[in-house]
């Protein structure tokens, strides 16, 4: 399975519903706290193009968006593919 970094706060409602999506798949993330680590919130914008809401999601290195982008890609059937890719 590749790798899941997700950008979050711990305020952040859209963080905690993209959180127990990938919970609910057993996949597990590694999160980076933007409000605790302020810095990273300069890495995940320049990652994100510039995209600075959170959360942000990468899967495999690659940016998907967020919350939304993710239970799109939920919804179509096409998460599990990228996630094993």
């Amino acid at each position: 399975m590749k790798r899941v970094e997700i950008y979050t706060t711990p305020i952040c409602g859209y963080c905690a519903r993209a959180k127990r999506l990938l919970a609910k798949k057993g996949v597990s993330y590694a999160e980076i706290n933007v409000m605790v680590r302020p810095a990273k919130r300069a890495q995940m914008m320049q990652r994100a193009s510039g995209r600075s809401s959170v959360p942000q999601i990468f899967i495999g290195g690659e940016h998907i968006g967020g919350c939304d982008e993710l239970h799109s890609l939920e919804l179509n059937g096409k998460l599990d593919a990228i996630l094993a890719a």
